[in-house]
C-alpha cells in the first residue's frame, strides 16, 4: 500500500519523481467472479498510471508455469523476470490470477503462464509457446510495446487477446484492453462537472504520451457536451517547466469554472502550489482530476481538499486486497485486480458460453461485465468503457459524490 507522504515541492525534479512509482502502490478495487451481462459482485478505485514502458530483463525468462487442470487452455503473458517494479507487478498479477482460479472453485480452465521478461521478443516467444500448447485466448501482455508482438500471432489463428496495457493505440479488433484507460476518467469527470454547472475549463497537462491522450479526449468531451476550454497549457516535468504554464493558466482561470489536472500524486501537489503562487483561487475554481488522485498523498494535501476526481468505487479492491493478504501475506499491486478479473471473465465465459465463448460478439456484449473494479465492457475497437464513480478529496480519503452507473446505455461503439 502506498503510504502517506509529505507533498513534494518544486525543488525536486518532477520527472524523477514520476519515474519512481508507475507500478508501485495499491489505490484501486468483491467480486467472486463475473458473468456475461449480469454482475455477481463488484467495484473499486483509481487508475494505474499509463504508458509506463517496460523495464529491462534481469535475466533469462523463468521456466513455464501451469495453474489449474481444466480442459480449456488460456495463455497468461507477464514480465515475471523483468527487473524492478515490473517484475514485482507481474508476480502480484500471477498470484491474483491463481487466486481467481481458487475462488472460482477450479473452473474448467488451465492457465499456461509464460514469462515475457518485459520485452516484445519475450512476448512473441511466450505467446507462440502458449498457442502451440493449445491456448484459446491470451491474457496479457502488460506493456504496450509487447502487445503487437502477441497480436500478430493470435490474429493469424483468429484468436483474441485481453491485454493489460493502458495505451489505447495498441487496441483493435481481437485485441481488447482490460486496463484503466485515461479516456474513461476524462469522460466521467467532465460529464459530472458539466451536469454540476461547470461550463468553462482550463487544464494543465504534462508533455508526453499521457498528456497527448488526455488532451485529445478532454477537447472532444468538452466540445461534445457544449462546454468551453478557455485555457490549456502543457508543461515539462521539471520545476522550470511548470512555473510558466501555471502563470498562464492562473490568468485564464479568471474566466473558468474548473481547472483540470489529470496527473498523479507525484506531480499534482506541485502543480496546485504553482497555480496558487500565480494567484489562482482554488476556492472559486473547482479542481478536477482522474483516478490517479485516488492516493493517500492526495488526501493528505489540504490544498487539494474538495477536489473532484473520477475512479472506480474502492470497495471491491479493498475486499480483494484483504483476501489477497490472507492468502499471500502481503498487499497486491494495483494492477493485480486486472489479472483476477481477466481469469474470472474467462472462467465465466467457459461455463456459460459454449464453443463460441471467446468470439468477438461475446467479448463485446454491450451489457458488459462486472469485476473487482466495477462495471466494464469492451468496445469493438478494443478499448474499454468503465462505470466510474466521482469522489471528493477529503482528509479521510475519497468521498463518493456520484455513484457508478448500474448499467451501460447504448451499443458501446
Amino acid at each position: 500500500m502506498v503510504g502517506p507522504r509529505n507533498p513534494r515541492d518544486l525543488s525536486e525534479d518532477l520527472s524523477t519523481v514520476l519515474s519512481k512509482s508507475r507500478f508501485s502502490g495499491t489505490t484501486r478495487r468483491t467480486a467472486v467472479g463475473l458473468i456475461l451481462g449480469a454482475p455477481l459482485l463488484g467495484a473499486c478505485s483509481g487508475v494505474s498510471n499509463p504508458f509506463s514502458s517496460q523495464s529491462g530483463s534481469s535475466g533469462a525468462p523463468q521456466q513455464p508455469l501451469v495453474a489449474g487442470t481444466g480442459q480449456v487452455k488460456v495463455g497468461l503473458i507477464l514480465p515475471l523476470s523483468a527487473s524492478g517494479n515490473a517484475g514485482v507487478a507481474a508476480l502480484s498479477m500471477k498470484n491474483a490470477a491463481e487466486m481467481a482460479l481458487a475462488e472460482f472453485q477450479n473452473p474448467n480452465i488451465q492457465l499456461l503462464i509464460k514469462d515475457d521478461a518485459g520485452t516484445p521478443q519475450g512476448a512473441q516467444q511466450g505467446t507462440q509457446q502458449a498457442l502451440d500448447e493449445g491456448a484459446e485466448i491470451i491474457l496479457g501482455p502488460l506493456f504496450a510495446l509487447s502487445v503487437p508482438a502477441t497480436a500478430q500471432l493470435t490474429r493469424a489463428r483468429g484468436l483474441s487477446v485481453s491485454a493489460f496495457s493502458t495505451d489505447s493505440s495498441v487496441a483493435g479488433r481481437g485485441v481488447y484492453l482490460l486496463s484503466f484507460l485515461p479516456e474513461s476518467d476524462v469522460d466521467r469527470i467532465v460529464d459530472y462537472a458539466m451536469t454540476s454547472g461547470k461550463r468553462s475549463f482550463v487544464a494543465m497537462l504534462s508533455e508526453g504520451a499521457y498528456g497527448n491522450v488526455v488532451e485529445g479526449e478532454f477537447k472532444q468531451v468538452v466540445a461534445r457536451k457544449g462546454g468551453r476550454i478557455v485555457g490549456l497549457e502543457r508543461y515539462a516535468l521539471t520545476p522550470a517547466g511548470v512555473a510558466g504554464p501555471a502563470k498562464v493558466i492562473a490568468q485564464a482561470a479568471r474566466g473558468a469554472d474548473a481547472v483540470f489536472i489529470p496527473e498523479g500524486p507525484e506531480v499534482v501537489p506541485s502543480i496546485v502550489q504553482a497555480l496558487t503562487t500565480a494567484n489562482l483561487d482554488t476556492k472559486r475554481v473547482q479542481l478536477l482530476g482522474t483516478g490517479l488522485w485516488d492516493d493517500p498523498r492526495i488526501f493528505n494535501n489540504t490544498a487539494l481538499h474538495g477536489g473532484w476526481y473520477a475512479a472506480p468505487d474502492s470497495t471491491g479492491f479493498r475486499n480483494f486486497s484483504a483476501r489477497y493478504r490472507t492468502r499471500y501475506g502481503q498487499d497486491p499491486v494495483r494492477t493485480a485486480s486486472l489479472a483476477y478479473d481477466a481469469v474470472a471473465l474467462v472462467a465465466a465465459l467457459v461455463k456459460t458460453q459454449g464453443k463460441d465463448r471467446f468470439a468477438e460478439s461475446v467479448l463485446t456484449n454491450s451489457s458488459g461485465f462486472t469485476g473487482i473494479d466495477g462495471l466494464f465492457r469492451f468496445r469493438p475497437d478494443g478499448t474499454n468503457q468503465r462505470g466510474l464513480a466521482v469522489l471528493r478529496v477529503s482528509p479521510t480519503g475519497g468521498q463518493m459524490i456520484s455513484a457508478p452507473p448500474k448499467g451501460f446505455g447504448g451499443s458501446g461503439t
